[in-house]
This record gives structure tokens, C-alpha cells and sequence, in this order.
């Protein structure tokens, strides 16, 4: 069904009955099993909830109804192709592979198939870059921002000299967790810090050489790139050998209540990078109760809401959803294709205005995309886990990253992308 501009705002505006329309598929790769279910489940639950909520409190996106497909993954790189290639002939609008390894796999084959892919602050990093990856979306932040904020951090705790220090890298060894590398190796040359790289094999529960390592080597502070079961024992492996926890910062995927709460009491006062609120405290909760909890049609248990991972879940589905009407907006019609989605999350602009309406004030940066910035504003605030109240509180504003390293690191890996693949860079007014 095609709808023009101002059919469409008039119908958005009146609330006009409209006859039945298409539904928007959004595909969940999820995983729900394995060791790196703790963390999955409630990501998971907290894009189902959110795109739920939407159903039953709006009816939908502009009238549009949503449908979530998921398919379990196990975070294993090849299901993840498998779910991608059996659900993108559903309509399928956009990805969220939650996955850097299936977001590489997916980089090209989402492309030719004219299919947008959301790896919101995962991936290949350089996708930011929307000359060269058209298709590719990794706002709000990425990586390699994440580790230059949280270098911006360490400076601001040591009186902006940190020349001589030493910070280890404890990283799970696959591609995610490599990722961070290249830029601590350009901001050691910048600020004169020695750095330390130290890979856990998957899936990551056996840790003891490595923190013996950290043990005798004495760094001043040490990053965490874990996730799943590896970040809950990297943590209690710290505690054991009495590391100071405030020196300890994880990336935003070693920063959930699943990573700190089974290491009890040692876990205080462990830190990590964040780009959206913590706890339960918005009004969008308040709808969640009424349309979704106790109407018994959350996606699981209950126990995840307010929850880091579950947060995240629905600041993704969020984005998504907004997306979607944007594309709505620039297409006139509800009648959603992938490509119409695409256009949509390059347009896409989310400011703290549309946040509050939203009923998340304050919950995660602005975020306004482009043709050429596909990486958003590449913000993050530190936050610190209160073992005793077992709850996360944010301790600093948002920091921006360095740009001078961060955008010339992009600026290389995306040419040399798109050389060794034979791609032109599209041209951005």
C-alpha cells in the first residue's frame, strides 16, 4: 500500500482507520543457550518486550504491526549465516547480529542482498565509515571509541599524564575481541603508556595463567574486551588476587549485572563503559508494567527488566523502530521494504526531545546518522558496580573519543576495505 507524505502525516496526525498493512519483520538473532547465554537471554528479551510494547500499547509502528522472528544462534558464527539466510526472505528490515564474528560474514552478503545490518557499538568498526559500508550501521559509538573513552578516563584519573604506565588488554580471542587493539596500540604511541595484550580462548572459564601473569606484571590498570562466561570469571579471578577493582574497566559488553553478581562481594567497585542509562528508573517502564508484564506477554521471566543487557535490548529495538519511522516518512507508505529501512537508518535522528516522548529522558546519547557517519556520535560514560546494593550507577558524564586517532584509524581500514573489494565510496552531500 502507498501512502503519500501527506496521506501519511494526516493518518499519523487523525489516527484514520487504514485497511490492514504488512508487517514489519524483525529478525532476533538470539541465543539463548551456551556460555554466552547469560548475556543473550536478556538482550533478547529486552527487543521482544520493547517491540511488544509497541504492538500493544500503539498498535505497531504508524499502524504497522511488528513481527519479531527469532532465530538462536548460540553465538556461533555459522548458525548465525544460517539464520540470516532463512529468515531474510520473511521481509526481514534490518539485522542485529549481536555477533561480531556473523556481523563480518553478514557485511557483505547483507550489502548485495540490499539489506541494512545494525551493529549497534560491535563489528568491524571502520563500518562507520557509510561511503564504504552503504548498508553497515554501527551507531551510537564503536569500539575503537569505546577504548579511546575509556583512555580519556584513565588520563582524567591520573592528572592527564599517563606516560610511562602500564594497561593490560584481557580480551576474548576471536575478532571481537581483537578489535580494540590497533587503537590502545595508536594511543600508546600518543600517550606513552606500555601496553599489555593478554587473549582467553572460548569460551573463556579458564583464566588462572592469565591473572597470574597479571599478578607478577603489576598493571596499573587493566581493560576488559570478555563476554559471556568469560567476564564473570575474569572478574573473580581479579578479585582473588586482590587487583583494586577500581582500576578495572570493561568494554559495554563486560558490563552487566550477569558479569558482577556471581563474583559477590569482590566484584565492588569494578567499572565499565556505557552508552545508555541504568535501572529501571524511566517512564517507559511504566508502560512495560501495564502493556507487557502484567499482561503476561514479556518475552521471559521478569527477571532481566531494568538489567544492563535488557536495557540495551530495547534501546536496539528502539532505534530500529524509529528507523523504521523515518523510512516511513521519507517513503509515504508503511509498506516497509529492507532498502526503504536503510534509507531510514541513514536519516535517522533521535534527539533528546524524541527521547523523552519516547519515555526514555535522559536513557542513551542523541543520535543523529548520515551518508558518510554511520557510527553516530561515538560517546560513553563510565559506570561502577555497588556490590553490596548490587545495582550500576553512572559516574561520569558522557566523554567523547579521541577523533584525531579514532577517525583516522576508519579512514584507513575502510580505503583498504574498499580496495581489496573493488568498491568506489559513494559520494555524501
Amino acid at each position: 500500500m502507498k501512502l503519500s507524505r501527506i496521506a501519511l502525516a494526516g493518518i499519523i496526525a487523525a489516527g484514520v482507520a487504514t485497511p490492514a498493512m504488512a508487517d514489519l519483520v524483525f529478525p532476533s538473532l538470539s541465543y539463548r543457550t551456551g556460555p554466552y547465554a547469560p548475556n543473550g537471554i536478556p538482550f533478547a528479551d529486552g527487543y521482544a518486550d520493547y517491540f511488544t510494547l509497541l504492538n500493544e500499547r500503539d498498535g505497531g509502528v504508524e499502524g504497522a504491526e511488528i513481527k519479531l522472528l527469532e532465530c538462536e544462534t548460540g553465538y556461533n558464527t555459522a548458525k548465525g549465516v544460517e539464520c540470516y539466510e532463512s529468515t531474510k526472505g520473511e521481509g526481514s528490515l534490518v539485522y542485529q547480529p549481536l555477533s561480531t564474528g556473523i556481523t563480518y560474514q553478514l557485511i557483505p552478503k547483507a550489502t548485495a542482498d540490499d539489506i541494512p545490518v545494525h551493529s549497534m557499538g560491535y563489528g568491524r568498526t571502520s563500518a562507520a565509515n557509510g561511503k564504504v559500508f552503504s548498508h553497515i550501521f554501527n551507531y551510537p559509538g564503536t569500539y575503537w571509541d569505546a577504548a579511546s573513552i575509556i583512555i580519556k578516563y584513565i588520563l582524567s584519573e591520573e592528572g592527564g599524564d599517563i606516560k610511562g604506565k602500564k594497561i593490560a588488554l584481557v580480551y576474548h580471542n576471536s575478532a571481537y575481541g581483537k578489535e580494540p587493539i590497533r587503537t590502545l596500540e595508536k594511543l600508546a604511541e600518543k600517550h606513552g603508556y606500555e601496553l599489555m595484550l593478554l587473549p582467553v580462548d572460548h569460551p573463556g572459564q579458564e583464566q588462572k595463567a592469565t591473572w597470574l601473569q597479571v599478578r607478577r606484571d603489576n598493571p596499573d590498570y587493566v581493560l576488559m574486551w570478555g563476554w559471556g562466561v568469560m567476564n564473570q570469571v575474569a572478574i573473580k579471578e581479579a578479585a582473588s588476587i586482590r587487583y583494586p577493582m577500581d582500576h578495572f574497566i570493561g568494554v559495554w559488553w563486560s558490563a552487566s549485572e550477569n558479569d558482577t553478581i556471581p563474583a559477590g562481594a569482590g566484584a565492588d567497585g569494578y567499572k565499565a563503559i556505557t552508552f545508555h542509562g541504568v535501572g529501571s528508573d524511566f517512564p517507559i517502564y511504566e508502560d512495560l508494567k501495564k502493556h507487557v508484564y502484567d499482561a503476561g506477554k514479556a518475552a521471559g521471566d521478569g527477571s532481566n527488566a531494568g538489567f544492563v543487557l535488557y536495557n540495551r535490548g530495547m534501546v536496539a529495538a528502539m532505534w530500529a523502530a524509529e528507523a523504521a519511522r523515518t523510512a516511513m516518512k521519507i517513503h509515504g507508505t508503511t509498506d516497509l521494504t529492507p532498502a526503504m529501512m536503510r534509507d531510514g537508518m541513514e536519516a535517522l535522528n533521535v534527539d533528546d526531545a524524541r527521547l523523552a516522548e519516547l519515555g526514555l529522558p535522559g536513557f542513551t546519547v542523541p543520535v543523529k546518522v548520515s551518508c558518510a557517519n554511520h557510527g553516530g556520535p561515538g560517546l560513553g560514560a563510565i559506570q561502577q558496580w555497588d556490590a553490596k546494593a548490587k545495582t550500576w550507577s553512572l559516574i561520569t558524564d558522557f566523554i567523547s573519543a579521541d577523533r584525531e586517532i579514532v577517525d583516522a584509524l576508519i579512514a584507513d581500514d575502510s580505503a583498504a576495505y574498499a580496495k581489496e573489494n573493488n568498491i568506489t565510496p559513494r559520494e555524501c552531500n
